[in-house]
């Protein structure tokens, strides 16, 4: 595995937040090296779910959204959810970040219903994605060409379907970071 600790990597999450779907890429991530953030509506902190509604862990957020600089980070990861991606689709600034992150062609990653971020940023227009099946539409209406595959990785764009994914979506993650830094080195 590379060694990603000169890798930032940011995630945006809230209240519903899948749990497998935050914890474990942010385990892979620190087990890399990587430096992860995790920011939120506000600094209180925040409940996962499982299995779409059973509660779940609680994490703590670094900063808030209004706190973020994109410009800190090489990478963002949207863990998915219902409520979760819901809920930040609506606030101004996550969807700023998301569009921040992929005008600059950094690397974003977006798992289960979080691509409903990437639509709100009015992203996906002709590049290859994939989501939980009741997002799909959503992303063929903003013009994605959708495939139900477990990972689908279009440029710096990294998608997977649902907690079961996860593996996958990983494995796509940290490869693409070791990508970011030899294209560095």
């Amino acid at each position: 595995m590379a060694d990603l600790s000169s890798k930032r990597v940011l995630m945006l999450a809230t209240d519903g937040f899948e749990n497998s779907e935050l914890f474990e890429p942010r385990k892979a991530l620190l087990d890399a090296g990587a430096q992860v953030t995790l920011a939120s509506i506000r600094t209180d902190p925040i409940r996962g779910v499982t299995n779409g509604s059973e509660p779940a862990d609680t994490i703590t957020p670094d900063l808030t959204l209004e706190d973020v600089d994109t410009e800190d980070y090489d990478a963002l990861v949207l863990p998915g959810g219902v409520g979760n991606p819901d809920k930040l689709r609506m606030d101004e600034r996550a969807v700023e970040i998301v569009e921040e992150f992929m005008d600059d062609e950094k690397l974003v990653a977006a798992i289960c219903h979080a691509p409903w971020l990437l639509v709100e940023a009015d992203v996906v227009d002709g590049r290859r994605v994939t989501s939980w099946p009741s997002v799909r539409t959503d992303l063929a209406n903003a013009g994605g060409e959708v495939e139900d595959e477990e990972v689908v990785v279009d440029g710096n764009l990294i998608t997977s379907r649902n907690p079961d994914d996860i593996p996958a979506f990983n494995k796509a993650i940290l490869e693409a970071l070791a990508k970011v830094d030899e294209d560095v080195d």
